[in-house]
Formats: C-alpha cells, structure tokens, sequence
C-alpha cells in the first residue's frame, strides 16, 4: 500500500486530493494545524479513513519527525496562507508559511530519504499568481515571473526552491502551476464562493447586496476536483518536471457574477456594490494558462465547464449540502 502525506488536507484541494487518492488505494495522512481540527467539514466523510497529524509549516524539527515517522511514498504540498488579499495584511506570516515552509519540507524529505533509501516524491502547489503582470498570453510554463503581492512572492520562492532541490539533490520534485480553480468547498473569503453564498442568501431574503473589488480582473477558472488529477499524475511520472494546469479560458469577475445571479433569476447589477476597499494595492489584471505540457505529457484535460462550475456552486449553496 502506497502512503501519501498532504499538507492543507483540510482546506479545498487537501480535501478533494485525500478522496481520491483513498480511492486508488493510499494510505492516507494529513498534516492538520490545531487550529484547524475543530473546523474541518470538508473531511468529515472520509475522517475515519485518514490518518491526521498535528503539525506546522513553521516547525522544521516536527516536520522531520513527522517525514520520519509516515515514511510517505508521496507528499503532496498544500499547506499556505493562500488568501492572496491577507498575504498584503500579513506579509510576514506568509512568507514564513507559504514561502520558507516549504524549504523546510523539502530538507526533511531529503534528510530521510538519503538515510532510508526510499524514494520520496513531492508535489509543490505552486500559483498562477506568480506571473502577476503577465509578459505574455497565455502563460506557461517558461512565462518570466512577476508577482503582484506578498503569496505571489512567497509561491515564487517556494517554487524556485523546489526545482533547485530537484536539481541539486535529485528529489522526485515537481511544481504544479495552476490557475484558479473553485469548488462548493472553496473557502468563504474567496471572491467565488462569496458570490455564490450571497445569491443564496439574497434568495432565502437574508441578505440584499453583496460587495465586491476589481469586476474586470480576468481569471481562468476550473474545477478543483479536476486539478487534483492533475497533482497525482505528475507524481506518477518516470521524471519530476514542472507544469501550468489552467482551462486555457478566461473570464472576469462581472462574468461570474452575472452566471451566479442569473441563474437563481436574479440582475447582478441589483445586489452588487463596488467597495474599492475590496480592491488590491498592485492589482493582477489577467490570467490565462497554457495547459499543453500537462495535456501532451500528462494526458490531463479539465472536465467541468466555466458555466457548470458556476452554477455547481450556486446549486450548493441554494440546496445546503453538507459537502459537495
């Protein structure tokens, strides 16, 4: 049995990557804050098939341990203060988390695997974000970084530090850049799910307007359950390389919102107020992947649709599932 270890196993994609994963037949372990145990709905179906582990990015010596202790096939990063709007608020603790933990991670896999001998492979979540102000479009995977805000800065890092162990050490290292990509699980403060909770809650009468930041910043979006594919073919590779997963569409926040509300009957132009308090201090105005290397190499292709994605999410919310 193949045991695999995720950081963020809590959050989004740790949820949807621990699912899968159990379906192939892993072993499952995550590495869970404390802060975060109490708070853990994403996993709540599938809790008593995994193996959670108290732990922190910012803890070398527990992350040792714990590297030591699992003895992991696979190690799947996801762990980050990945709010992109709080990395500004708390640049420090992102760089910390986000950035230099990763570092940490990858001396604990190199440690163990050369007194052990076994092989330990590792996925690095890396973020369209670092291309930031994009030189071109689309972006891919030699597209020159220029990140827009203190995560962006810290995935650059963590990123190059990820392929200079993998050249450096010979680690089974690969990045997975990947764009936007939502769920009904995505977390609340996020600009996606905002939107779709608040068509919810102005259906129910519980709510009349939504604020919202930048409506003509462009993303490429997808489905979260897709690019975890994604994540656990690049593992499976004779080879470590690094790739962008993305949809190769793009579309603004206006263009979400009009889906989100449209489809629940409503004018988005009547519930949304534009807050520039919302908005960035360096902004990032389009995204747009270049999925060939994934699709060529991987035989990885996104499923779900811009529109079904929408509508996926607003359907959860209207409906109240307990986990999509």
């Amino acid at each position: 049995m193949r045991r695999a270890l995720i950081t963020g196993i809590t959050g989004q994609d740790g949820s949807y990557l621990a699912e899968l994963l159990l379906a192939k037949g892993y072993q499952v372990h995550g590495l869970v804050r404390r802060s975060s145990t109490a708070h853990a709905p994403r996993l709540a179906h599938i809790r008593e098939a995994l193996h959670l582990h108290h732990g922190d990015l910012a803890d070398g010596n527990g992350l040792s341990r714990l590297i030591r202790q699992v003895m992991p096939h696979e190690v799947y990063n996801l762990g980050a203060q990945s709010h992109v709007h709080v990395s500004f608020d708390q640049p420090s603790y992102t760089a910390d988390v986000t950035g230099a933990g990763v570092v940490r991670l990858l001396e604990a896999i190199r440690d163990t695997q050369e007194s052990s001998g076994q092989e330990i492979r590792f996925y690095q979540a890396s973020s369209s974000e670092m291309f930031g102000k994009v030189a071109e479009t689309p972006q891919r995977e030699t597209t020159p970084f220029h990140p827009r805000s203190p995560y962006g800065c810290a995935k650059v890092y963590a990123h190059h530090q990820t392929v200079n162990y993998r050249e450096s050490y010979g680690l089974h290292a690969s990045c997975g850049i990947l764009f936007n990509h939502e769920s009904p699980r995505r977390g609340e403060t996020f600009v996606t799910r905002k939107i779709a909770r608040a068509v919810a809650q102005i259906v129910a009468g519980k709510a009349t307007h939504v604020r919202l930041g930048n409506l003509d910043a462009k993303r490429d979006w997808g489905f979260a359950g897709d690019y975890v594919q994604a994540m656990w073919l690049m593992l499976q590779q004779d080879e470590p390389w690094d790739y962008v997963v993305a949809t190769g569409e793009t579309h603004t926040v206006r263009e979400f919102a009009d889906l989100a509300f449209s489809h629940a009957g409503l004018r988005w132009q009547d519930h949304v107020i534009v807050d520039e308090n919302l908005k960035r201090p360096a902004e990032v105005d389009l995204l747009l992947g270049d999925a060939t290397t994934a699709r060529e190499w991987l035989g990885w292709r996104p499923r779900v649709t811009f529109e079904a994605l929408v509508h996926m999410m607003v359907d959860a919310e209207l409906e109240v599932p307990s986990i999509a």
